[in-house]
Formats: structure tokens, C-alpha cells, sequence
């Protein structure tokens, strides 16, 4: 029989450290049980935290007992980890603003609950971003079920950064936009494939914006105004993390990294109202003249 699953406690988890992983989910004890399993099997970086929030319509998922023990997984290697729920909801942004509360870690990745990674993911990215010194790196997941659906015609748009990255301001219908196409299926793993790079080795390449699994430089993050749009935008919308990576990129560059070791699970959707794009209401705000 499964026991109690300790919580932890806010007061306890909000410490300063380099990471911190940042788990929104809700109504997915399988896929949140695989993506914890993917963060306790991590190599080469010791002691980053791990904050769970769950918005399931009934007993949240970290209490199934895969997850459950995914959970006691990482604190017996070591691994902080806060068990949060956080209801009524208010919309994907608000719940993110309400997990980088939980934290003061020098970087957050914002994890998704359907997203597995790879060992040596989390030392890959901390070595890139702190090389970088950019606002953000991100790992775009691989959708494994189209590995045989080769699309050339995306990977013109994999462009590598020549030296750090610098800040960007990118908007709709310009052909940085277009920079996304290279993230969906498993285009990012075609890319990879032709470079045939040697172990050990990753390229840093310039985005739009990345879903999935993005690690922020947390002063930058929070300076760029975090994810508190969530007030001007109505509960039912999606592209929030848009939102904040085009505000970051303005501001202090991003990166994705190759290759990825983030592989999405490829699981339905549990965000089935999608009335509004965050991203939408954020660049009309942003770009509106301001008062003299």
C-alpha cells in the first residue's frame, strides 16, 4: 500500500539554489509520472528543486502512485520537491506566475507534464545558458511518431548564432516568426541528424519561441515581467509561454539548444479551450503608442 505523500512545504522548498523545475499539470498521473521519471534519471547536476502544481478536476495526479514514487525518487537523490495544488483555475498564465512564485532559484525551467527528458538534459541546457549568458534557452520536443516524416522544407529555418545571442524583437508574419515551423514533428531531430555532431558537442541556433521545455534566466524572467499578463488576458487561452519568451527575447536574447533531449509524449490535450492567444493581447498592449 502506497503511503502518505509528503508535500513539502513552501517556507522549506523557496531557497536559494541554481534550478529549479517548474511542473504545471492537471488530469495526467501517467504522463506526469514519466516526466518526473525523466528529471530523477538526470546526470551531472545535483540538487535542483522540483515544484509540482496540479489543477485536476479530481485527486491531483502527483498522488498516483507512479508519480507518487517518481516524487520520492528525486528526494532520495537529493532533490527538493514541492506538491502544490492550486484551484479555482485562472488560465495557463496565471498558474505559471503562481510556480516561478514558488521559486528564487537562479534559473527556472518551465517543464511541461507531457514532456520526457533525456539524461544529461538539465547539465546541457544549465552549460548553455550560463555560456550564453542570454535571457533563455529552451530544448524543443521531438515527436517521435513522425521520425520517418522528413520535411526539408523546414529546416532552412535552423539558423546558428555566431558568438552570444542578442535581443530580438519579433513579431507575426516576419520570417523570424517562421522560425517556429522547425520545431514541430521531428524536424529538430532531422536537423540534428545532418550535422552529425560529436559527443558532448551542442549548437546554439535563434528562435522565435520554443514549447515544452525552456529554461529562463529567473532575474531576466521576472524583469520582463514574468507571466503577471495573466490579468489582462482571459482564463480560456493558450501561447502564454509565447507571451513571455517574445517579451525576454526583446530584451535580453534567447537560444534554442541542439540537440534536444526533450520528446513530447504526444498525449491529448487537456486544454481544450483555447479562445484567446496570450501572446495576441500582450504584443497589442506592448506595441500600443504610449502617452507623451
Amino acid at each position: 500500500m502506497n503511503r502518505p505523500l509528503d508535500l513539502g512545504t513552501v517556507d522549506d522548498f523557496r531557497r536559494p539554489r541554481q534550478l529549479d523545475v517548474l511542473v504545471p499539470t492537471r488530469n495526467r498521473p501517467a504522463e506526469l509520472a514519466v516526466t518526473l521519471s525523466g528529471l530523477a534519471a538526470q546526470e551531472g547536476l545535483d540538487g535542483f528543486g522540483v515544484v509540482v502544481s496540479d489543477q485536476s478536476d479530481g485527486e491531483p495526479a502527483y498522488a498516483h502512485p507512479a508519480a507518487a514514487t517518481m516524487v520520492r525518487a528525486l528526494r532520495h537523490r537529493g532533490h527538493p520537491v514541492l506538491l502544490t495544488r492550486r484551484l479555482p483555475r485562472r488560465g495557463l498564465a496565471e498558474h505559471r506566475a503562481y510556480l516561478l512564485d514558488r521559486s528564487v532559484a537562479r534559473y527556472v525551467l518551465c517543464l511541461d507534464d507531457d514532456v520526457w527528458l533525456e539524461p544529461g538534459t538539465l547539465h546541457r541546457l544549465v552549460t548553455a545558458i550560463g555560456e550564453l549568458g542570454c535571457g533563455f534557452v529552451g530544448n524543443a520536443v521531438h515527436g517521435l511518431s513522425y521520425v520517418d516524416d522528413v520535411r526539408p522544407e523546414t529546416h532552412e529555418h535552423y539558423q546558428e548564432w555566431d558568438g552570444p545571442p542578442v535581443p530580438e524583437r519579433i513579431r507575426p508574419g516576419s520570417r523570424e516568426w517562421q522560425r517556429a515551423s522547425i520545431h514541430s514533428a521531428a524536424n529538430l531531430l532531422h536537423v540534428t541528424r545532418t550535422l552529425d555532431l560529436p559527443a558532448g558537442a551542442w549548437r546554439a541556433y535563434k528562435v522565435s519561441w520554443i514549447g515544452g521545455c525552456v529554461l529562463y534566466d529567473r532575474a531576466a524572467l521576472v524583469e520582463s515581467g514574468g507571466f503577471d499578463f495573466w490579468r489582462r488576458v482571459q482564463e480560456k487561452h493558450q501561447g502564454e509561454d509565447v507571451a513571455a519568451q517574445l517579451a525576454v527575447l526583446a530584451r535580453h536574447g534567447g537560444a534554442g539548444v541542439l540537440p534536444s533531449g526533450a520528446y513530447h509524449l504526444e498525449s491529448p490535450t487537456t486544454v481544450t479551450e483555447r479562445d484567446v492567444e496570450a501572446w495576441e493581447v500582450v504584443l497589442v498592449d506592448s506595441d500600443a503608442p504610449q502617452p507623451a
